[in-house]
């Protein structure tokens, strides 16, 4: 398949500058980074969401998972889900299910960017096929999507802080002792012979 007519047709339209990519088929949005080698920070990963206002893409560097609290918020929304296939099918219908670009406004669906990409020169997203993206400026593509941007991408595995005072720690701390104390020495059970006292079978002269 080649890249969705409609888009083709918008950017066309719009005489905005942009590159195509073919690469082998791939699923995941971190595949694609790696087949395209490009960042992935800089591949874009649409999500559709569900919300009380209608449906919303979601679209956030590939690296990062929808944190729904956070795009509830942006949104001003009651609820956020995320959609199902039948979903995607039903709002998409002349893409592959999950290759859809980020030009939710195509589609009559309101876009809201993660602004991870805010700083990004260029932008690089699905183009309705698994096996075909796009190229062009985020300045671009902000221009004609106008986008509400929001901080709701949240790091995949990011690393953990170490803990204060955990049992590892104190395990490899040195025994402290107090100044000015010297261990007692050790002592046996068996008490000293004192004269005067009768021993066992005999008395003492």
């Amino acid at each position: 398949m080649a890249i969705s007519e409609k888009l083709k047709a918008f950017l066309d339209g719009a005489r905005v500058t942009y590159t195509v990519g073919k690469h082998a088929v791939v699923y995941t949005a971190q595949e694609i980074a790696a087949a395209q080698h490009v960042s992935g920070r800089q591949l874009a990963k649409c999500v559709l969401v569900k919300t009380d206002q209608g449906p919303v893409l979601a679209v956030l560097p590939a690296v990062c998972l929808v944190d729904l609290k956070r795009l509830k918020a942006l949104l001003g929304a009651k609820t956020v889900t995320i959609a199902k296939e039948a979903d995607i099918k039903a709002q998409f219908p002349d893409v592959e299910v999950g290759a859809m670009s980020p030009f939710g406004n195509l589609y009559g669906v309101p876009v809201a960017v993660d602004q991870g990409f805010s700083e990004a020169e260029a932008i690089v997203f699905n183009a309705g096929t698994h096996a075909d993206t796009i190229t062009m400026r985020y300045a671009d593509f902000a221009a004609l999507v106008k986008p509400k941007a929001g901080a709701f991408g949240q790091a995949v595995n990011p690393p953990k802080p170490a803990k204060k005072g955990s049992k590892k720690a104190a395990r490899t701390r040195p025994a402290r002792r107090r100044a000015g104390r010297t261990p007692r020495p050790l002592t046996t059970s068996r008490r000293p012979h004192r004269p005067g006292r009768a021993r066992r079978g005999g008395r003492s002269r």
